[in-house]
């Protein structure tokens, strides 16, 4: 299996609901460093897994929507608790409908699945990795 990986950064404050986040139930910040892997079993026709390029805009314009937001005043997460395991889920689902909206190139179709980790510090960080859904590359 072949992969890529491109990285950014986006920042948010949210709180949380729920006793078990103590002190998170307060608003608080988090600013994650965001890995994106993208993977296929074989190389497209120009060798590569991906063009690096694309997949670079489009994850800054998937964490674009995101970034300097109050997550608690957006009508999208209401009533859900926007953790780093719950926003992860989000970002594989938007990257995914772009790959699916042929943004990433006319050979991304061939990619199989999508790795999203985002790094809460240099020691906590969490992921959401799921198969694509198949189709020609």
């Amino acid at each position: 299996m072949y992969s890529v990986n491109v990285r950014d950064h986006f920042m948010i404050a949210h709180s949380f609901t729920g006793e078990v986040f103590g002190p998170a139930q307060r608003l608080h910040g988090a600013t994650y460093v965001v890995d994106l892997e993208m993977r296929r079993a074989e190389l497209d026709p120009d060798g590569v897994v991906v063009d690096i390029a694309l997949a670079t805009e489009v994850l800054r314009r998937v964490l674009g929507e995101l970034n300097l937001r109050n997550l608690d005043d957006d009508p999208v997460f209401k009533g859900r608790n926007t953790t780093t395991e719950f926003m992860a889920r989000v970002i594989f689902d938007r990257v995914a409908a772009c790959i699916a909206a042929g943004e990433l190139g006319a050979h991304a179709g061939g990619l199989s699945s999508l790795r999203v980790r985002l790094n809460e510090s240099h020691v906590a960080w969490a992921a959401y990795e799921g198969a694509l859904p198949a189709r020609a590359s």
